[in-house]
């Protein structure tokens, strides 16, 4: 007897509104369940991943695993508490009630995955189940978790497995909703089946074509059934045993590929239903711009196999008729080399094989040497070689078969300006076409901190263009300068950032779910996403700690105490509301308080920036405030009159006096210095005897200057201006006593130089430079005498420097403690001194007698 159930509710993908004319309004139709753009396709593959990858699932069964997936798809997002009878759940399996409730039902209950709530039936089996899938419902309002999925997406992947293994109902008003594509499937195997074909879909692109698997495969599988076999979890031969099931359904076909030669090339895994969904054909994807290859006039190797003759491998063919298409791709048989890399999403022409001249390393210009990756000949393409292979044979041009020396093809003169460009230090170019281009680098950037931290990325890196590379280098270098500055050991930033990239990349779905690497890579793989307001928080990890952010926490903390608080308010309030009345009466209030507390955080901004604002017046206002009164100091200064000679409006000290106390500062020093290099401190008259002839010396030296200045003055000139006349004498002796005073350093630190202290101390650094182990062998050798007298030099002048400093700092107190006494004399006494110091100021004052 059929079954009788309602229909599950279909999703309309929201659109914009656009004025309609006037008239019937037609019908919105949903997109069909399998024509998933990129997005939805990585967000359920994802999501997917997630939940077989659960530790409570480790070696369960495929049916196991299926039945978390057929309930996590008819999740109620808002309770996450789904009903479904042990029959129907065996429908969704392909498996019988009995099976499901006896080995799939206390699998999911032990596993701890799934909580299984039970009514028991007549014969006291499972028969009403009120499951919930844990993982999904925990990872609810987690930002970026793979499993945080949204209302629509819970109807998105509901309409997926309904198309895809769908048991079929017939609804009471007599339509019938046809089974999905591998709904009809039962019995042994039915789930693994089921789940093998959801997997393909959810990796299927909008061709149908589903990415293969890289890396060593049993060669005597092939690379397809090894995919499934990844895909599933299990060996390559059950991998072969699914495909081969689910080709007989022609739910999965594998193309075979022809080359130019008639050779098989490798195969494509494709799913026609996807490819039907976005309105394409399983063939549209296995064309390829290039000419076919002619046959060779020439007889093939011997180690070749024949196009006219079955090879061994046509003959131990595992699959038996599967299309054959005419154009052929960049690919391999899938007997073919175990070693086989990742190939980018993007069909790349590559080099025609009627262009080879039959030497190993030919195809690679002037470097036979292995590439670094499989792919990397594939992604490069010769432009000089288009138009050798419109000739239609590979023996129109000169060649060695014809016994004439080859001329240097177009390519390899590209080869060659690429390497004297590198060697020149530029960045290299592909030429060709008559037209510069930058060119991407295969490998990683040589800076170890870039390599290490875009490790995770190298395969996107690959096929990023030249251009591409450089601004992910900046912007990786921008990110690892912003983790130094938040307080990151800089050692530690470029691990820190590959982690960053792996969890961005587990929450994807993988490098294969990347269509567009560059994007990617500078909107949502490098840039610091986070979680709360804390400014070390990454998608709530703190970047100094690498722990959780507590920010996050209490900010979780808050929420759920929030909404704890108001449900028990609903409680108390309303308590004879049913589940659905209280739930709706909770989100309402939960709503009303989210909108008040982000009013409440909009008008707390905007009193922190008035307050900013205020406190930006108020600092402008004192700097202007303090500018004037800098300026009033400035002008009140300006009218004093001088200290010395008494000129108004001189700000109180005018040029000229200004000029006269630096060079009798000067002098002083200089006397000071000359004192200290050759007199005894202990004698006063001695050292007086020196400044007094100091003083004498620089006098003569300034009024000379001064003498000079005269006589090469016009008559009547220097009558004019006064002023200007007394300002040029002053400087000019301040400038002779400033040319005159580095003498007497010199000479004093000569001399101090020649003491017994200094001499002591020179040959004690002879002594320890001569006993070095480096020339312990020949201490009278050329060089450790050299080296000796250097050190014994060294260790003199700084000597001198030390005793110059000592006996200064020695004449200076005793000057001040002369001054202090001079002081205290009476009035008197100072008279006759105080008389003697010129009171006008004439060019005769301008030097201190």
């Amino acid at each position: 007897m059929s079954t009788v159930a309602v229909a599950p509710a279909t999703f309309t993908r929201p659109r914009r509104e656009l004025s309609v004319p006037a008239g019937p309004i037609p019908e919105r139709v949903a997109g069909h369940p399998l024509s998933l753009g990129r997005d939805a396709r990585a967000r359920l593959g994802g999501a997917v991943r997630a939940l077989l990858d659960v530790a409570g699932l480790d070696g369960a069964s495929d049916a196991v695993r299926l039945a978390v997936l057929v309930l996590a798809s008819r999740t109620p997002s808002e309770t996450g508490v789904v009903a479904i009878r042990t029959s129907e759940l065996g429908r969704w399996l392909g498996l019988s009630a009995s099976y499901v409730a006896s080995n799939v039902v206390p699998v999911l209950r032990r596993s701890g995955v799934v909580s299984v709530g039970t009514a028991e039936g007549v014969f006291g089996q499972d028969d009403g189940l009120e499951c919930r899938v844990l993982p999904l419902w925990a990872a609810q309002d987690v930002v970026g978790h793979p499993l945080n999925l949204a209302k629509k997406e819970y109807a998105t992947l509901l309409r997926l497995l309904e198309a895809v293994m769908g048991p079929g109902w017939t609804l009471r008003d007599g339509r019938v909703i046809p089974a999905g594509l591998i709904g009809t499937r039962t019995g042994r195997g039915a789930a693994t089946d089921r789940l093998a074909l959801l997997l393909l879909v959810l990796e299927a692109r909008e061709t149908g074509r589903v990415r293969q698997c890289g890396g060593t495969v049993d060669t005597k599988r092939g690379r397809a059934a090894a995919t499934v076999a990844r895909l599933l979890g299990c060996t390559a031969a059950a991998g072969e045993r699914v495909l081969e099931r689910l080709e007989e359904r022609e739910l999965v076909l594998r193309v075979r590929l022809r080359t130019g030669s008639g050779l098989a090339n490798r195969s494509r895994l494709m799913v026609p239903a996807v490819a039907a969904a976005h309105g394409r054909t399983a063939a549209d994807d296995v064309q390829e711009d290039r000419a076919r290859a002619p046959k060779p006039d020439f007889s093939d190797p011997d180690v070749a196999a024949r196009a006219g003759e079955p090879s061994e491998l046509e003959a131990e063919s595992q699959v038996s008729g599967v299309p054959v298409a005419d154009e052929a791709d960049v690919a391999e048989p899938d007997v073919a080399a175990a070693l086989h890399t990742d190939h980018p999403h993007l069909v790349t022409p590559v080099v025609p094989s009627q262009l080879s001249r039959g030497f190993s390393g030919e195809g690679r210009g002037g470097n036979h040497g292995l590439p670094d990756r499989a792919c990397v000949r594939e992604d490069q393409v010769a432009d000089g070689e288009t138009a050798a292979a419109a000739t239609g044979s590979p023996m129109a041009g000169d060649g060695p078969l014809r016994g004439e020396k080859p001329e240097e093809s177009p390519v390899d003169e590209r080869v060659g300006q690429r390497a004297a460009l590198a060697g020149a230090g530029g960045r290299p170019k592909a030429v060709g076409g008559g037209k510069a281009q930058q060119q991407r680098r295969v490998g990683l950037p040589a800076d170890l901190r870039l390599r290490v931290a875009l490790g995770p990325v190298a395969w996107l890196w690959e096929r990023l263009s030249g251009w591409q590379q450089d601004q992910v280098e900046a912007a990786t270098k921008a990110e690892l300068a912003q983790l130094a500055g938040l307080g990151v050991a800089p050692e530690g930033a470029p691990r820190l950032l590959a982690d960053r990239l792996t969890d961005r990349l587990e929450e994807t779905g993988g490098e294969a779910l990347v269509d567009k690497p560059f994007p990617w890579l500078i909107r949502r793989g490098l840039p610091q996403r986070r979680a709360c307001s804390h400014r070390k928080c990454d998608d709530g990890i703190r970047l100094d700690t690498g722990e959780d952010c507590e920010n996050c926490a209490n900010v979780l903390h808050l929420r759920r105490s929030r909404r704890a608080r108001v449900a028990a308010e609903v409680e108390a309030q309303l308590p004879g509301l049913g589940e659905r009345e209280r739930r709706q009466v909770l989100e309402e209030r939960l709503r009303e308080a989210a909108a008040l507390e982000a009013e409440d955080l909009v008008w707390r901004r905007q009193q922190a920036r008035e307050e900013q604002d205020r406190r930006a017046a108020a600092r402008a206002e004192a700097a202007a405030l303090a500018e004037a009164e800098r300026q009033a100091a400035a002008a009140a200064l300006q009218v004093l009159p001088c200290e010395d000679c008494g000129q108004e409006q001189a700000g109180g000290l005018c040029e000229v006096c200004g000029y006269r106390r630096q060079t009798e500062a000067l002098m002083a020093e200089a006397g000071l210095v000359a004192a200290a290099g050759s007199a005894d401190l202990d004698d006063s008259e001695a050292v007086a005897a020196v400044l007094v002839h100091v003083r004498e010396t620089l006098q003569a030296a300034a009024r000379k200057v001064q003498d000079d200045f005269l006589e090469s003055a016009e008559p009547g000139e220097l009558d004019a201006d006064p002023l200007g006349t007394a300002s040029v004498l002053a400087f000019g002796a301040l400038q002779a006593v400033q040319d005159a005073a580095p003498e007497y350093r010199r000479q004093a630190l000569e001399m101090l130089g020649q003491t017994e202290e200094a001499e002591a101390e020179a040959r004690r650094a002879y002594r320890t430079e001569q006993g070095r182990r480096w020339f312990r062998h020949n201490p009278n050798g050329a060089d450790a005498i050299a080296a000796a007298t250097k050190a014994a030099d060294t260790a003199r002048e700084r000597t001198a420097q030390y005793l110059l400093a000592t006996r200064l700092e020695r004449l200076r107190e005793q000057a001040a403690a002369r001054t202090e006494q001079a002081a205290a004399a009476p009035w008197t006494d100072r008279l006759p001194d105080l008389a003697a110091r010129p009171l006008d100021g004439s060019a005769t004052g301008a030097v201190i007698a």
